[in-house]
């Protein structure tokens, strides 16, 4: 009985933890960093950032809207992450803009980003494609167009591993 409320607690845990797991995590400018004179553009393009987190390293970060991006001014009150280390959940689709807030480094060493973060995937199912002139016309499959995500595989894997391990 105790086993099964362990377990469950466990699978309840996994549900809400995978999907994070799972989620992307880019680190911006990759080996050199948040730093000056790097051409971020250039990092984020073909990039595809949807629920993911960015990592930011050393030196102030602050989120800003398009004009504070281009002005290299953060409104009054705009919280500044300073750890060096800090991640940023990347959790709502639409435009993301960060500047340094150290010195002149966002206006003289070009130290801002701009992503776009897109929509998260839902897996379309692909129509059939219309019938050749006098082919045979067969029933739709419903497993046509099917894709599984790496959070629905592992989903339907855990049972049957949890289930192993109380058969041991």
């Amino acid at each position: 009985m105790a086993t099964s409320h362990v377990l469950l607690v466990i699978f309840s845990a996994v549900i809400v933890v995978v999907p994070l797991v799972f989620g992307e995590e880019f680190i911006v400018g990759d080996e050199k960093g948040w730093t000056t004179k790097f051409d971020y553009a250039a990092w984020a393009k073909g990039k595809e950032f949807r629920f993911s987190s960015i990592r930011m390293g050393a030196h102030t970060v602050l989120r800003v809207d398009g004009t504070g991006f281009q002005t290299c001014v953060a409104p009054v009150g705009t919280d500044a992450l300073t750890t060096g280390n800090d991640v940023i959940t990347l959790a709502t689709p639409g435009r993301k803009w960060y500047i340094c807030g150290v010195g002149q480094h966002c206006e003289t060493g070009n130290q801002k980003l701009v992503i776009t973060v897109l929509p998260q995937l839902i897996s379309p199912v692909a129509a059939p494609p219309p019938p050749q002139t006098g082919a045979p016309v067969s029933s739709p499959n419903s497993a046509v167009g099917i894709k599984a995500s790496k959070y629905q595989i592992f989903m339907v894997a855990l049972p049957t591993f949890l289930t192993m391990l109380l058969l041991v």
